[in-house]
């Protein structure tokens, strides 16, 4: 596998999509002043007996920052994939390279590469490793604000997981353990074929699922 950062598009930019892209900065642009005119609000209006702590205020930022870019990133990727709408030769390149999805991944032994990202808010999470039947065969915890991860099969009971499909899940939990938000985790997982189907371009991927071209939030060579 390469390095997490090599992210390579299936086929060249047109004007189109800079276009788009061009015009989704923008609109990101001015809603980021929007947002630091209500912080600044926020901060001269506070209680001056009882402020809001400072990390409460980096914490709006990061998850202003994170939503901005995942806007970004779903609306480059949207483009993409309408611009190849009408011809599935261009997305065939896509065969062969891994996907960034949520899904199921299969093990053979090789550590599964999977993105892990708590839920805003949380205090703490664990990554939950399911297997076909929907059964947890193990859990392990996830630092800070997570990101990407590896899972290389091992059991905290001792020895390795079977071969076969996993889904892995992201449990949040506040402050008192209580949980707040259960989602699916993004995995990368090889795509070995595109279909074209009523339903639009569809990516079957190593481990059987089905995939709409559109759930794709990152790409990058095997």
């Amino acid at each position: 596998m390469t390095d997490f950062n090599t992210i390579q598009p299936a086929f060249s930019q047109t004007a189109a999509t800079q276009a788009t892209s061009v015009q989704a900065q923008a609109t990101l642009s001015s809603d980021f002043e929007t947002f630091l005119k209500m912080l600044t609000v926020q901060m001269q209006n506070q209680d001056p007996l009882n402020p809001v702590e400072s990390s409460e205020y980096a914490v709006q930022l990061a998850t202003f920052s994170s939503v901005e870019q995942q806007v970004l990133t779903n609306d480059l990727l949207a483009t993409l994939v309408g611009q190849s709408s009408g011809n599935i030769s261009q997305i065939a390149n896509w065969v062969g390279m891994d996907i960034r999805v949520a899904g199921s991944a299969s093990f053979d032994g090789e550590p599964v590469a999977i993105w892990a990202e708590p839920a805003p808010g949380a205090v703490q999470a664990d990554l939950v490793v399911r297997d076909s039947g929907g059964n947890e065969i193990t859990r392990t915890g996830v630092e800070g604000s997570g990101g990407r991860l590896t899972w290389d099969g091992h059991l905290v009971g001792g020895g390795s997981a079977l071969h076969g499909a996993y889904r892995f899940e992201i449990e949040s939990r506040a402050e008192d353990g209580t949980v707040i938000d259960v989602s699916d985790a993004e995995i990368y997982t090889r795509v070995v074929e595109v279909q074209s189907t009523p339903r639009g371009l569809e990516l079957l991927t190593e481990s059987g699922d089905t995939v709409p071209a559109s759930a794709v939030t990152g790409l990058r060579q095997a």
